[in-house]
């Protein structure tokens, strides 16, 4: 067991998950800032999540590694930081990496001056290089060896990057437009995939906000045909292994392009987003699906992301063992001895349980290619003895953290489904997070906190905070008036 590094004095679940790594981290702030101005040293900057699979790979790989950790040690300044307790750090360089590689994403890796000026960034390398990909081995020394041999390239890098991002650009009042909607409407359906649903190819995100602005296209009389898009895109998620039969909710994306296999993380936002999606789809349609695929969404979210105060986690783990989808994959002889054969047989028929599985030899329950209908009384009952079968495999970590601007989201998704399913349950989950944000994530002046755990909150609120929380006053405003 290695010596705890400095992260062992932090609340973050990502943060603590690195505290025992051979890196000699530190938490953004000022000691590492001085440590690597005083020792002339470059910083190494990795930004996570914990429930990030990808994150959990390159730890493995390279940050439990001595070598790795050595070289690193000797000649970086090395900053863990979790995306989600400082959003703000993280959207100003994941927009670097983007800006310098043409995309980005998780674990974040960025290389930066004494001052914080980036140079170099990338999302996860391996350890050695593989299949084209630089190793993070080769980068450490070239870095290293830059910085020792020709450092006054490298500051001016970072100086001309951080001059383009901090430029300060005229901005003028804008106001939405007929035009503007209309045009927005129309790139959505060109980015609409006719057979699968959904916007783009593979990987393939659930994006609800756009699913919720062609809904709002649709009322107001935009576009050619949003309301199909929405539908159709709404089925597909459904029918796909994306969303999960067995417990509700829905991963974070699918891999391919048809939602069969999902990335497993499970985050909060997302589901809020899509609760809402489906609760204002059947508002509009009054097809029973989309009320129950809501009302799947909030029971998953009540069972696993609720706390004790009436608060919602962030996230749940794609892992388990070590092995990305393992707790939501089965084959048919476990299905069969968890239902018995007959049962276990129509179910397996049902949901695409095979011998052979579509993900490494296990089966994502979905139904692609079958109705897209809600299970009938006796496929409810199977599925609920599978969620109680599966509960007692390996739990998932789950990331315990209580975010401002997340849960304001979910309390906006609870109160929308209060309001249209007439559901009092809803209404008072709704409250009580509320309750909770007033409690738990606000100062004494009023000002709000980013996240709280173990009786600790950290962070001066950001604008996603106010903004989401704004959000849910508007709408209980919006529901009195009604």
């Amino acid at each position: 067991m290695n010596k705890p590094n400095r992260l062992i004095h932090e609340i973050s679940p990502y943060l603590l998950q690195h505290a025992q790594n051979p890196v000699d981290w530190f938490p953004w702030g000022d000691e590492a800032f001085e440590k690597a101005q005083s020792e002339d040293k470059p910083i190494f900057l990795s930004i996570g999540y914990s429930t990030c699979h990808w994150c959990h790979v390159m730890e493995k790989e390279s940050f439990e590694d001595a070598e790795v950790a050595a070289a690193m040690n000797e000649n970086f300044v090395c900053i863990k930081v979790d995306r989600e307790e400082r959003p703000d750090i993280d959207a100003v360089y994941m927009a670097v990496c983007q800006a310098l590689t043409g995309s980005g994403g998780w674990p974040l890796t960025v290389f930066l001056t004494p001052e914080q000026k980036p140079f170099f960034a990338g999302t996860y390398f391996p350890k050695e290089p593989r299949y084209g990909q630089h190793g993070l081995l080769e980068i450490l020394d070239r870095i290293s060896t830059l910085w020792k041999t020709n450092k006054i390239d490298i500051l001016n890098s970072g100086e001309e990057i951080a001059t383009l991002f901090s430029e300060k650009r005229e901005t003028q009042s804008h106001f939405l437009s007929q035009t503007a909607a209309n045009e927005a409407e129309a790139q959505l359906e060109v980015n609409y995939d006719t057979q699968w649903g959904g916007f783009g190819s593979a990987p393939k995100f659930p994006a609800p906000h756009n699913l919720l602005f062609l809904l709002r296209c649709h009322w107001l009389g935009i576009g050619n045909h949003p309301l199909a898009v929405v539908e159709h895109t709404l089925q597909a998620m459904y029918q796909g292994g994306v969303f999960d039969h067995v417990g509700g909710g829905f991963s974070r994306y699918s891999t391919d392009e048809k939602w069969l296999v999902p990335h497993f993380e499970k985050m909060l936002y997302d589901n809020a987003l899509l609760a809402m999606a489906y609760t204002e789809a059947f508002q509009i349609t009054r097809n029973p699906l989309y009320r129950g695929v809501a009302e799947k969404i909030l029971g998953y979210v009540d069972r696993e992301m609720t706390s004790p105060e009436g608060g919602f986690y962030s996230a749940q783990d794609a892992d388990s063992e070590g092995e990305e989808g393992k707790y939501y994959t089965f084959t048919p002889n476990e299905i069969r001895q968890v239902l018995g054969e007959a049962n276990g047989y129509a179910f397996c028929e049902q949901h695409d349980i095979t011998d052979s599985g579509n993900f490494e030899g296990k089966s994502i329950p979905n139904l692609i290619g079958r109705d897209a209908v809600l299970p009938d009384a006796d496929m409810e009952a199977m599925l609920e003895k599978l969620y109680d079968y599966r509960l007692k495999r390996y739990p998932l970590h789950k990331d315990d953290k209580s975010q401002t601007s997340w849960n304001a989201l979910m309390i906006v998704a609870y109160a929308k489904a209060d309001r249209v399913f007439e559901k009092q349950d809803y209404l008072q989950a709704a409250e009580k997070a509320y309750a909770f944000i007033g409690r738990y994530l606000t100062s004494e002046d009023g000002s709000l906190l980013v996240s709280f755990r173990n009786g600790q909150a950290k962070g001066q609120g950001l604008l996603d905070d106010y903004a989401f929380l704004a959000w849910h006053v508007w709408n209980s405003m919006k529901a009195r008036s009604n």
